[in-house]
Protein backbone atom coordinates (compact mmCIF):
# COMPACT_ATOMS: atom_id res chain seq x y z
CA UNK A 1 0.00 0.00 0.00
CA UNK A 2 2.51 2.32 -1.18
CA UNK A 3 4.60 3.49 2.26
CA UNK A 4 1.91 4.11 4.47
CA UNK A 5 1.82 5.76 7.13
CA UNK A 6 1.86 3.38 10.26
CA UNK A 7 -1.39 4.26 12.15
CA UNK A 8 -3.32 1.47 14.46
CA UNK A 9 -6.35 1.41 12.84
CA UNK A 10 -6.95 -1.92 13.65
CA UNK A 11 -10.44 -2.35 15.49
CA UNK A 12 -10.96 1.22 15.10
CA UNK A 13 -15.25 2.02 15.09
CA UNK A 14 -15.15 4.32 11.62
CA UNK A 15 -18.56 5.41 10.46
CA UNK A 16 -18.19 5.86 6.56
CA UNK A 17 -21.25 8.98 5.68
CA UNK A 18 -22.46 8.54 2.14
CA UNK A 19 -22.05 5.77 -1.07
CA UNK A 20 -20.54 6.93 -4.08
CA UNK A 21 -16.87 7.77 -5.66
CA UNK A 22 -15.51 9.05 -2.11
CA UNK A 23 -17.62 6.75 0.30
CA UNK A 24 -16.87 3.47 -1.52
CA UNK A 25 -13.24 3.25 -1.62
CA UNK A 26 -12.66 5.30 1.21
CA UNK A 27 -14.58 2.29 3.39
CA UNK A 28 -12.55 -0.53 1.54
CA UNK A 29 -9.14 1.60 2.56
CA UNK A 30 -10.15 1.71 5.89
CA UNK A 31 -11.45 -2.10 6.12
CA UNK A 32 -7.99 -3.22 4.52
CA UNK A 33 -6.65 -1.32 7.33
CA UNK A 34 -7.98 -3.39 9.71
CA UNK A 35 -10.87 -1.24 11.43
CA UNK A 36 -14.82 -1.91 11.91
CA UNK A 37 -16.16 0.45 8.97
CA UNK A 38 -20.10 1.00 8.94
CA UNK A 39 -21.59 3.03 6.15
CA UNK A 40 -24.76 5.22 6.30
CA UNK A 41 -26.55 6.67 3.46
CA UNK A 42 -29.49 8.79 2.94
CA UNK A 43 -30.52 6.91 -0.48
CA UNK A 44 -31.92 3.58 -0.79
CA UNK A 45 -32.55 3.24 -4.30
CA UNK A 46 -31.11 0.51 -6.43
CA UNK A 47 -27.43 1.53 -7.06
CA UNK A 48 -27.04 2.14 -3.10
CA UNK A 49 -28.42 -1.54 -2.68
CA UNK A 50 -26.02 -3.05 -5.20
CA UNK A 51 -23.39 -1.04 -3.74
CA UNK A 52 -24.09 -1.88 -0.37
CA UNK A 53 -24.35 -5.54 -1.55
CA UNK A 54 -20.80 -5.65 -2.61
CA UNK A 55 -19.40 -3.68 0.59
CA UNK A 56 -21.22 -6.35 2.91
CA UNK A 57 -19.48 -9.48 1.04
CA UNK A 58 -16.08 -7.70 2.49
CA UNK A 59 -17.00 -7.23 5.60
CA UNK A 60 -18.57 -3.40 5.54
CA UNK A 61 -21.70 -2.80 7.83
CA UNK A 62 -24.44 -1.08 5.09
CA UNK A 63 -27.39 0.97 6.58
CA UNK A 64 -29.13 2.54 3.96
CA UNK A 65 -31.86 5.15 4.26
CA UNK A 66 -30.39 6.09 7.59
CA UNK A 67 -27.65 8.87 7.40
CA UNK A 68 -29.05 10.70 10.52
CA UNK A 69 -28.18 8.53 13.29
CA UNK A 70 -24.86 8.15 14.58
CA UNK A 71 -23.39 4.27 14.71
CA UNK A 72 -22.97 3.13 18.41
CA UNK A 73 -19.35 3.03 19.30
CA UNK A 74 -18.23 5.34 16.44
CA UNK A 75 -14.46 6.87 17.35
CA UNK A 76 -14.20 7.96 13.48
CA UNK A 77 -16.42 9.82 11.31
CA UNK A 78 -15.17 9.76 7.12
CA UNK A 79 -17.90 11.41 5.15
CA UNK A 80 -18.08 12.17 1.40
CA UNK A 81 -17.58 16.06 0.72
CA UNK A 82 -21.03 16.61 -0.16
CA UNK A 83 -22.83 15.91 3.10
CA UNK A 84 -24.12 19.71 4.66
CA UNK A 85 -22.31 20.54 7.76
CA UNK A 86 -25.53 21.08 9.42
CA UNK A 87 -26.87 17.19 8.94
CA UNK A 88 -27.50 15.59 12.56
CA UNK A 89 -25.29 13.42 12.08
CA UNK A 90 -22.32 15.70 12.24
CA UNK A 91 -24.31 17.29 15.34
CA UNK A 92 -24.44 13.79 17.23
CA UNK A 93 -20.69 13.28 16.27
CA UNK A 94 -20.22 16.96 18.01
CA UNK A 95 -22.05 15.99 21.34
CA UNK A 96 -20.54 12.99 21.25
CA UNK A 97 -16.65 14.29 20.62
CA UNK A 98 -16.54 12.21 17.57
CA UNK A 99 -13.68 13.67 14.65
CA UNK A 100 -15.06 14.02 11.12
CA UNK A 101 -12.82 14.10 8.16
CA UNK A 102 -13.46 13.88 4.58
CA UNK A 103 -11.54 11.95 2.14
CA UNK A 104 -8.93 14.13 1.61
CA UNK A 105 -8.19 14.61 5.37
CA UNK A 106 -7.88 10.46 5.05
CA UNK A 107 -5.49 10.54 2.18
CA UNK A 108 -3.42 12.95 3.90
CA UNK A 109 -3.12 11.51 6.81
CA UNK A 110 -2.77 7.84 5.37
CA UNK A 111 0.73 9.24 3.36
CA UNK A 112 3.79 8.20 4.14
CA UNK A 113 6.82 9.84 5.19
CA UNK A 114 8.43 9.79 1.73
CA UNK A 115 5.02 10.50 0.30
CA UNK A 116 4.75 13.11 -2.68
CA UNK A 117 4.26 16.69 -2.10
CA UNK A 118 0.70 18.29 -2.83
CA UNK A 119 0.63 21.25 -4.79
CA UNK A 120 -3.07 22.35 -4.27
CA UNK A 121 -6.06 24.32 -6.14
CA UNK A 122 -9.01 25.84 -5.03
CA UNK A 123 -11.57 28.43 -6.74
CA UNK A 124 -14.93 29.41 -7.92
CA UNK A 125 -13.58 28.95 -11.50
CA UNK A 126 -11.17 27.79 -13.35
CA UNK A 127 -9.39 24.44 -11.16
CA UNK A 128 -9.91 21.39 -13.27
CA UNK A 129 -8.25 23.35 -16.40
CA UNK A 130 -5.63 24.67 -14.03
CA UNK A 131 -4.56 21.48 -12.43
CA UNK A 132 -4.33 19.79 -15.46
CA UNK A 133 -1.67 22.76 -16.77
CA UNK A 134 0.22 21.98 -13.87
CA UNK A 135 0.44 18.66 -14.25
CA UNK A 136 1.27 18.71 -17.81
CA UNK A 137 4.24 21.68 -16.86
CA UNK A 138 5.69 19.01 -14.01
CA UNK A 139 5.80 16.18 -16.75
CA UNK A 140 7.09 18.39 -19.19
CA UNK A 141 9.78 18.83 -16.32
CA UNK A 142 9.99 15.28 -16.27
CA UNK A 143 8.54 14.46 -12.70
CA UNK A 144 6.22 11.52 -11.63
CA UNK A 145 2.98 13.45 -11.32
CA UNK A 146 -0.38 12.98 -11.43
CA UNK A 147 -3.91 15.48 -11.78
CA UNK A 148 -5.73 14.13 -8.52
CA UNK A 149 -8.41 14.98 -5.84
CA UNK A 150 -11.88 16.60 -7.40
CA UNK A 151 -10.86 15.60 -10.40
CA UNK A 152 -11.88 12.53 -10.82
CA UNK A 153 -8.54 10.41 -9.84
CA UNK A 154 -9.36 9.58 -6.26
CA UNK A 155 -6.87 10.95 -3.86
CA UNK A 156 -6.90 7.96 -1.84
CA UNK A 157 -5.61 6.16 -4.76
CA UNK A 158 -2.61 8.49 -5.61
CA UNK A 159 -1.31 8.26 -1.79
CA UNK A 160 -1.72 4.12 -1.30
CA UNK A 161 -0.77 2.96 -4.75
CA UNK A 162 2.32 1.40 -5.65
CA UNK A 163 3.32 4.42 -8.12
CA UNK A 164 5.91 6.78 -6.46
CA UNK A 165 4.81 10.35 -7.53
CA UNK A 166 7.56 12.97 -7.08
CA UNK A 167 4.50 15.76 -6.76
CA UNK A 168 0.60 16.10 -7.13
CA UNK A 169 -1.13 18.34 -8.43
CA UNK A 170 -4.46 18.57 -6.06
CA UNK A 171 -7.47 20.34 -7.27
CA UNK A 172 -9.68 20.86 -4.57
CA UNK A 173 -13.40 21.76 -3.95
CA UNK A 174 -14.73 24.23 -0.76
CA UNK A 175 -16.58 21.09 0.45
CA UNK A 176 -13.18 19.03 0.28
CA UNK A 177 -11.34 21.82 2.10
CA UNK A 178 -14.25 22.00 5.14
CA UNK A 179 -13.27 18.46 6.32
CA UNK A 180 -9.75 18.59 5.47
CA UNK A 181 -8.05 20.53 8.67
CA UNK A 182 -4.39 18.71 8.92
CA UNK A 183 -4.03 19.74 4.79
CA UNK A 184 -0.78 21.40 4.23
CA UNK A 185 0.57 21.80 1.12
CA UNK A 186 3.82 22.06 -0.16
CA UNK A 187 2.32 25.30 -1.92
CA UNK A 188 -1.34 26.24 -3.23
CA UNK A 189 -3.38 28.68 -5.23
CA UNK A 190 -6.72 30.61 -5.04
CA UNK A 191 -7.87 31.16 -8.30
CA UNK A 192 -10.63 33.48 -7.78
CA UNK A 193 -13.74 33.70 -5.46
CA UNK A 194 -17.43 34.13 -6.48
CA UNK A 195 -20.61 33.57 -4.51
CA UNK A 196 -21.33 29.76 -5.39
CA UNK A 197 -22.37 26.59 -3.20
CA UNK A 198 -23.86 29.42 -0.67
CA UNK A 199 -26.83 26.76 0.41
CA UNK A 200 -24.36 24.34 1.68
CA UNK A 201 -22.09 26.33 3.41
CA UNK A 202 -24.39 29.06 4.72
CA UNK A 203 -23.04 32.16 3.79
CA UNK A 204 -19.74 33.88 1.76
CA UNK A 205 -17.60 34.37 4.63
CA UNK A 206 -18.08 30.99 5.38
CA UNK A 207 -17.34 30.09 1.69
CA UNK A 208 -14.24 31.77 1.69
CA UNK A 209 -13.29 30.67 4.92
CA UNK A 210 -13.27 26.91 3.71
CA UNK A 211 -11.59 27.97 0.27
CA UNK A 212 -9.03 29.69 2.31
CA UNK A 213 -7.81 26.32 4.43
CA UNK A 214 -5.89 25.51 1.96
CA UNK A 215 -3.34 28.12 2.19
CA UNK A 216 -2.88 26.71 6.13
CA UNK A 217 0.65 25.41 6.60
CA UNK A 218 2.22 26.45 3.19
CA UNK A 219 5.55 25.78 3.33
CA UNK A 220 6.78 27.56 -0.45
CA UNK A 221 4.55 29.78 -1.73
CA UNK A 222 0.44 30.99 -1.43
CA UNK A 223 -0.41 32.06 -4.84
CA UNK A 224 -3.19 34.61 -5.24
CA UNK A 225 -4.95 36.65 -7.53
CA UNK A 226 -4.11 39.87 -8.43
CA UNK A 227 -7.72 40.88 -9.43
CA UNK A 228 -9.34 39.32 -6.83
CA UNK A 229 -8.42 40.96 -3.50
CA UNK A 230 -10.36 38.47 -1.79
CA UNK A 231 -7.75 35.55 -2.44
CA UNK A 232 -5.31 38.23 -1.38
CA UNK A 233 -6.97 38.08 2.13
CA UNK A 234 -7.45 34.94 2.20
CA UNK A 235 -3.14 35.06 2.33
CA UNK A 236 -2.88 37.00 4.90
CA UNK A 237 -5.46 35.27 7.35
CA UNK A 238 -3.38 31.96 6.94
CA UNK A 239 -0.79 30.66 9.24
CA UNK A 240 1.78 29.36 7.11
CA UNK A 241 5.78 27.91 7.68
CA UNK A 242 8.19 30.80 8.58
CA UNK A 243 9.50 31.59 4.61
CA UNK A 244 6.75 30.70 2.90
CA UNK A 245 5.86 33.57 -0.07
CA UNK A 246 2.42 35.43 -1.37
CA UNK A 247 2.76 34.94 -4.73
CA UNK A 248 0.38 37.04 -6.94
CA UNK A 249 -0.54 36.68 -10.54
CA UNK A 250 -1.99 39.55 -12.61
CA UNK A 251 -2.70 39.79 -16.60
CA UNK A 252 -1.11 43.13 -16.12
CA UNK A 253 2.18 44.38 -15.97
CA UNK A 254 3.91 41.67 -12.50
CA UNK A 255 5.46 43.63 -9.49
CA UNK A 256 7.99 41.93 -7.94
CA UNK A 257 6.53 38.40 -6.34
CA UNK A 258 4.49 38.48 -9.18
CA UNK A 259 3.69 36.84 -12.51
CA UNK A 260 2.04 38.60 -15.38
CA UNK A 261 1.81 39.89 -18.61
CA UNK A 262 4.27 42.16 -20.87
CA UNK A 263 4.34 42.16 -24.53
CA UNK A 264 1.91 38.82 -24.61
CA UNK A 265 4.92 37.25 -22.77
CA UNK A 266 4.29 35.43 -19.53
CA UNK A 267 6.74 36.18 -17.19
CA UNK A 268 8.22 35.51 -13.68
CA UNK A 269 8.83 38.41 -10.97
CA UNK A 270 8.89 36.06 -8.31
CA UNK A 271 11.18 33.41 -8.23
CA UNK A 272 14.08 35.16 -10.16
CA UNK A 273 17.64 35.99 -8.36
CA UNK A 274 16.56 39.98 -8.51
CA UNK A 275 12.80 40.12 -8.12
CA UNK A 276 13.03 43.91 -8.28
CA UNK A 277 14.73 44.36 -11.51
CA UNK A 278 14.16 41.15 -13.11
CA UNK A 279 11.77 39.29 -15.42
CA UNK A 280 12.21 35.79 -16.28
CA UNK A 281 10.22 35.13 -19.63
CA UNK A 282 8.25 31.60 -19.60
CA UNK A 283 6.39 31.45 -22.34
CA UNK A 284 4.06 33.38 -25.17
CA UNK A 285 0.48 34.02 -24.44
CA UNK A 286 -0.03 32.26 -28.01
CA UNK A 287 1.30 29.40 -25.71
CA UNK A 288 -2.05 28.76 -23.89
CA UNK A 289 -4.89 26.71 -25.32
CA UNK A 290 -7.10 28.79 -25.85
CA UNK A 291 -5.82 32.36 -24.98
CA UNK A 292 -8.60 33.56 -23.43
CA UNK A 293 -8.09 36.22 -20.19
CA UNK A 294 -9.84 33.83 -17.97
CA UNK A 295 -7.08 30.72 -19.52
CA UNK A 296 -4.22 32.71 -19.42
CA UNK A 297 -4.82 33.78 -15.50
CA UNK A 298 -5.28 29.53 -15.17
CA UNK A 299 -1.93 29.49 -17.11
CA UNK A 300 0.00 32.03 -14.90
CA UNK A 301 -1.56 30.36 -11.52
CA UNK A 302 -0.38 26.96 -12.77
CA UNK A 303 3.31 28.32 -13.64
CA UNK A 304 3.19 30.39 -10.33
CA UNK A 305 2.82 26.59 -8.36
CA UNK A 306 5.56 24.68 -10.49
CA UNK A 307 8.21 27.42 -10.09
CA UNK A 308 8.24 27.32 -6.54
CA UNK A 309 8.53 23.71 -6.92
CA UNK A 310 11.37 24.79 -8.82
CA UNK A 311 10.41 23.75 -12.14
CA UNK A 312 12.58 25.27 -15.23
CA UNK A 313 11.09 27.78 -17.28
CA UNK A 314 11.54 25.77 -20.41
CA UNK A 315 9.18 23.28 -18.73
CA UNK A 316 5.68 26.05 -18.48
CA UNK A 317 6.65 26.59 -21.77
CA UNK A 318 6.87 22.85 -23.51
CA UNK A 319 3.93 22.16 -20.77
CA UNK A 320 1.47 24.71 -21.78
CA UNK A 321 2.32 24.20 -25.19
CA UNK A 322 0.92 20.09 -24.93
CA UNK A 323 -1.62 21.08 -22.72
CA UNK A 324 -5.16 19.90 -23.81
CA UNK A 325 -8.66 21.67 -22.21
CA UNK A 326 -11.21 19.45 -21.69
CA UNK A 327 -14.48 19.11 -24.19
CA UNK A 328 -16.79 21.88 -22.94
CA UNK A 329 -14.70 24.57 -21.83
CA UNK A 330 -14.35 27.44 -24.11
CA UNK A 331 -13.91 24.86 -26.96
CA UNK A 332 -14.24 26.01 -31.10
CA UNK A 333 -16.78 23.61 -32.49
CA UNK A 334 -16.26 25.24 -36.35
CA UNK A 335 -16.86 28.08 -38.33
CA UNK A 336 -19.95 28.73 -40.03
CA UNK A 337 -19.96 31.26 -42.44
CA UNK A 338 -17.16 33.49 -41.10
CA UNK A 339 -18.85 32.97 -37.58
CA UNK A 340 -17.15 31.42 -35.03
CA UNK A 341 -19.12 28.82 -32.80
CA UNK A 342 -17.71 28.43 -28.98
CA UNK A 343 -19.09 25.83 -26.31
CA UNK A 344 -18.52 26.75 -23.00
CA UNK A 345 -21.29 24.50 -21.43
CA UNK A 346 -18.83 24.73 -18.48
CA UNK A 347 -20.23 27.86 -17.67
CA UNK A 348 -22.65 26.58 -15.10
CA UNK A 349 -22.39 29.97 -12.79
CA UNK A 350 -22.40 33.60 -13.52
CA UNK A 351 -18.44 33.84 -12.93
CA UNK A 352 -17.64 31.77 -15.87
CA UNK A 353 -19.72 32.91 -17.60
CA UNK A 354 -18.09 36.45 -17.30
CA UNK A 355 -14.91 35.57 -18.20
CA UNK A 356 -16.29 33.91 -21.06
CA UNK A 357 -18.10 36.38 -22.73
CA UNK A 358 -14.72 38.32 -21.89
CA UNK A 359 -12.78 36.76 -23.94
CA UNK A 360 -14.61 38.10 -27.04
CA UNK A 361 -15.52 41.47 -28.51
CA UNK A 362 -19.00 40.81 -30.77
CA UNK A 363 -21.18 38.50 -28.91
CA UNK A 364 -24.35 36.11 -29.77
CA UNK A 365 -24.84 34.71 -26.38
CA UNK A 366 -26.70 31.05 -25.88
CA UNK A 367 -27.89 31.39 -21.94
CA UNK A 368 -29.88 29.67 -19.96
CA UNK A 369 -30.98 26.83 -17.55
CA UNK A 370 -31.03 26.41 -13.97
CA UNK A 371 -29.86 29.83 -12.17
CA UNK A 372 -29.94 27.94 -8.85
CA UNK A 373 -30.76 31.28 -6.89
CA UNK A 374 -28.00 32.92 -9.15
CA UNK A 375 -28.77 36.86 -10.07
CA UNK A 376 -27.68 38.04 -13.66
CA UNK A 377 -27.87 41.90 -13.40
CA UNK A 378 -24.17 42.35 -12.86
CA UNK A 379 -23.09 39.54 -15.61
CA UNK A 380 -25.32 41.62 -18.00
CA UNK A 381 -24.08 45.09 -17.20
CA UNK A 382 -20.30 43.94 -17.28
CA UNK A 383 -21.05 42.07 -21.04
CA UNK A 384 -23.45 44.56 -22.47
CA UNK A 385 -21.19 46.05 -25.23
CA UNK A 386 -19.95 42.73 -26.48
CA UNK A 387 -23.25 41.34 -27.33
CA UNK A 388 -24.83 41.58 -31.11
CA UNK A 389 -27.78 39.37 -29.59
CA UNK A 390 -28.83 36.78 -27.13
CA UNK A 391 -30.93 33.18 -27.64
CA UNK A 392 -32.30 32.16 -24.24
CA UNK A 393 -33.17 28.71 -22.99
CA UNK A 394 -34.22 26.75 -20.25
CA UNK A 395 -36.52 27.30 -17.26
CA UNK A 396 -35.18 30.57 -16.09
CA UNK A 397 -34.47 31.74 -18.91
CA UNK A 398 -36.84 34.78 -17.63
CA UNK A 399 -34.19 36.20 -15.03
CA UNK A 400 -31.30 36.70 -17.82
CA UNK A 401 -34.56 38.41 -20.46
CA UNK A 402 -35.27 40.41 -17.38
CA UNK A 403 -30.96 41.54 -16.55
CA UNK A 404 -30.85 42.05 -20.45
CA UNK A 405 -33.95 44.28 -20.44
CA UNK A 406 -32.78 46.48 -17.69
CA UNK A 407 -28.60 46.70 -18.70
CA UNK A 408 -28.27 45.94 -22.83
CA UNK A 409 -32.29 47.05 -23.56
CA UNK A 410 -30.78 47.63 -27.59
CA UNK A 411 -29.73 44.01 -27.69
CA UNK A 412 -32.23 41.63 -29.67
CA UNK A 413 -33.14 38.74 -27.52
CA UNK A 414 -34.60 35.74 -28.75
CA UNK A 415 -36.63 33.69 -25.82
CA UNK A 416 -37.15 30.12 -26.79
CA UNK A 417 -40.08 28.87 -24.64
CA UNK A 418 -39.41 25.68 -24.61
CA UNK A 419 -36.95 23.18 -21.91
CA UNK A 420 -36.87 19.84 -24.78
CA UNK A 421 -33.23 18.73 -25.69
CA UNK A 422 -34.41 19.74 -28.89
CA UNK A 423 -34.35 23.40 -28.29
CA UNK A 424 -30.52 23.42 -28.79
CA UNK A 425 -30.90 23.26 -32.38
CA UNK A 426 -33.50 26.12 -32.71
CA UNK A 427 -31.02 27.88 -30.47
CA UNK A 428 -28.04 27.54 -33.14
CA UNK A 429 -30.46 28.12 -35.90
CA UNK A 430 -31.62 31.51 -34.08
CA UNK A 431 -28.17 32.48 -33.22
CA UNK A 432 -27.00 32.21 -36.62
CA UNK A 433 -29.65 34.40 -37.72
CA UNK A 434 -28.51 37.08 -35.39
CA UNK A 435 -24.81 36.93 -36.27
CA UNK A 436 -22.45 38.24 -38.93
CA UNK A 437 -19.33 37.53 -40.09
CA UNK A 438 -16.77 38.44 -38.15
CA UNK A 439 -19.15 37.55 -34.34
CA UNK A 440 -18.69 34.65 -31.96
CA UNK A 441 -21.70 32.71 -31.58
CA UNK A 442 -20.85 31.85 -27.68
CA UNK A 443 -22.62 29.25 -25.63
CA UNK A 444 -21.79 30.25 -21.61
CA UNK A 445 -25.13 29.71 -19.79
CA UNK A 446 -24.60 31.13 -16.87
CA UNK A 447 -26.94 28.11 -15.24
CA UNK A 448 -26.62 24.27 -14.27
CA UNK A 449 -27.97 21.83 -17.13
CA UNK A 450 -30.03 19.96 -15.43
CA UNK A 451 -33.58 21.21 -16.37
CA UNK A 452 -33.04 20.16 -20.00
CA UNK A 453 -29.92 17.59 -20.08
CA UNK A 454 -28.31 15.27 -18.13
CA UNK A 455 -24.86 16.98 -17.08
CA UNK A 456 -23.47 19.87 -18.85
CA UNK A 457 -21.57 17.51 -20.87
CA UNK A 458 -24.56 16.57 -22.78
CA UNK A 459 -25.54 19.89 -23.15
CA UNK A 460 -22.46 21.18 -24.92
CA UNK A 461 -22.75 18.03 -27.20
CA UNK A 462 -26.20 19.07 -28.05
CA UNK A 463 -24.64 22.15 -29.10
CA UNK A 464 -21.57 20.80 -31.37
CA UNK A 465 -24.14 18.87 -32.96
CA UNK A 466 -26.85 21.61 -34.11
CA UNK A 467 -23.82 23.54 -34.93
CA UNK A 468 -22.09 20.44 -37.30
CA UNK A 469 -25.52 19.99 -38.83
CA UNK A 470 -26.02 24.14 -39.27
CA UNK A 471 -22.56 23.70 -41.33
CA UNK A 472 -23.70 21.20 -43.54
CA UNK A 473 -26.71 23.01 -44.60
CA UNK A 474 -24.63 25.84 -45.28
CA UNK A 475 -21.99 23.79 -46.88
Amino acid sequence: MGGRQVTDWQGKHVTVAGLGVSGVPAARVLRGLGAVVTVVNDGDDERSRKQAAELEAEGITVRLGDGATLPEGTELIVTAPGWKPDKPLFAAAAEAGVPVWGDVELAWRLRGPDAAPWLAVTGTNGKTTTVQMLASILEAAGLRTAAVGNIGVSLLDAVLGDEKYDVLAVELSSYQLHWAPSLRAHSAAVLNLAPDHLDWHGSMEAYAADKGRIYEGNKVACVYNVADKATEDLVRAADVEEGCRAIGFTLGTPGPSQLGVVDDILVDRAFVENRQKQAQELAQISDVNPPAPHNIANALAAAALARAFGVEPAAVRDGLRAFRPDAHRIAHVADVDGVAYIDDSKATNTHAAEASLAAYDSIVWIAGGLAKGATFDELVAKSAKRLRGAVLIGQDRALIREALARHAPEVPVVDLDRTDTGAMSAAVREAARLAVPGDTVLMAPACASMDMFTNYNKRGEAFAEAVRALGAVGA
